[in-house]
């Protein structure tokens, strides 16, 4: 094989390893964004649940106190 050849291939090689790395860095992206969505979700949907804890406490602890033998 002539040296031009090995270039080329070796060329080629180089730009295909770059848009495959381009590629997960893409995708990489795209799910640390939605890793983000989730947890904010996930943040409001405890600081709800928190609120209606805080509202509803007594209710709360009398729905797990046991009466007679339960």
């Amino acid at each position: 094989m002539t040296q031009s050849t090995r270039q080329t291939k070796d060329a080629k090689s180089t730009k295909t390893s770059e848009q495959e790395n381009e590629k997960q860095t893409v995708g990489q992206t795209d799910l640390t964004k939605k890793g983000e969505e989730i947890s904010e979700k996930l943040d409001d949907l405890l600081d709800e649940i928190d609120e209606l804890l805080e509202e509803n406490a007594d209710e709360f602890v009398k729905g797990y106190i046991q009466r007679g033998g339960q």
